[in-house]
């Protein structure tokens, strides 16, 4: 079982304006409300690849039960840690340009927090754990890193997708895969990574200081960068505007995974995964399985190792 973790979900509730004016009364022509959160992503897009998975997490109040019945009516498992204040609202305003207002999130507990390491007790060495998203300012940043020491012994294969001083510390417990993208890939290194070949020499850097099994550095219109211990590849999308900025990180950590768990080689498995992302980018709302089939006929992937190679 795959399961994702998402410490500080929210409820997105997006409003589209035919133009947004400060201190003036709207009438919305659209409005639309989802459950968010980076974990709940991912879950969110691995059932629509065909793969089941268990939402942990933070909840509480009435928007904690809208994300979990909202997850149910997707035929996603939940078993969220219930807490004491209300599941944040975050707010979009599409009118023109697209502003954002995020609510505050709610305290957690150490009692809390117990509870949710109880649940991530019972994994064992068939299972996934995916831990992805901002840490609420009432946790540590470390939490991420007490996560996997949990499991550490069990065999556990975590993915892990965050950052800032979360993605420094949890980076101590050699994750199995980790997904900055190339700012956050230059922000952990104080460098800059302008290109694909600087990803591919900063990523392996990433994978061989931390012992990582995969890494992927997301470029948004320039794909993705591959490294493993004995690869690595740079996948590339076609030429095409994106429409939607939430999530395609997210589906980019879902059909990585779902590929492993597929079994697939390393470069399908990129595929897979490049696809999902892209395809979300392209579309309104997260990917469907057929957009993703139908897109990764269209990504091209080359090994920089050969390039170089020849170079030499």
């Amino acid at each position: 079982m795959i399961y994702t973790v998402t410490l500080n979900p929210a409820i997105d509730y997006v409003i589209e304006l035919e133009e947004f004016i400060p201190g003036s009364i709207h009438r919305s022509k659209n409005d639309l409300k989802y459950p968010g959160g980076k974990g709940i992503n991912v879950s969110r897009v691995l059932q629509r690849l065909g793969q089941q998975s268990t939402a942990l997490g933070f909840v509480g109040g009435f928007t904690g039960r809208y994300i979990e019945e909202s997850l149910e009516n997707e035929n996603i498992q939940t078993d969220f840690v219930q807490v004491e204040e209300d599941t944040r609202i975050n707010v979009k305003i599409r009118g023109g340009q697209e502003s954002e207002i995020n609510g505050a999130s709610p305290g957690v507990s150490r009692e809390d927090v117990e509870a949710l390491y109880q649940k991530l007790d019972v994994l064992t060495q068939e299972d996934e754990l995916i831990l992805a998203g901002s840490v609420p300012s009432s946790l540590s940043h470390s939490i991420y890193l007490e996560m996997m020491e949990r499991v550490k012994n069990k065999g556990v294969r975590v993915y892990l997708d965050t950052s800032g001083e979360a993605l420094g510390e949890a980076l101590k417990g050699r994750p199995y895969f980790v997904k900055p993208n190339h700012l956050e890939l230059a922000e952990l290194y104080e460098v800059e990574v302008n290109s694909v070949e600087d990803a591919a020499v900063y990523g392996r850097k990433l994978l061989e200081d931390f012992d990582i099994e995969h890494v992927v550095i997301s470029m948004a219109g320039e794909g993705a960068v591959y490294i493993n211990k004995s690869q690595t590849l740079h996948a590339s999308v076609p030429k095409q505007k994106a429409v939607n900025s939430v999530g395609a990180g997210d589906s980019l950590v879902a059909g990585f995974a779902a590929g492993i768990t597929e079994r697939l080689a390393p470069d399908q498995v990129l595929n897979k995964a490049v696809a999902s992302g892209s395809a979300t980018a392209f579309s309104e709302t997260f990917c469907t399985k057929e957009e993703v089939e139908e897109l990764s006929q269209k990504i091209t992937i080359r090994s920089l190792e050969s390039e170089e190679t020849n170079q030499a």
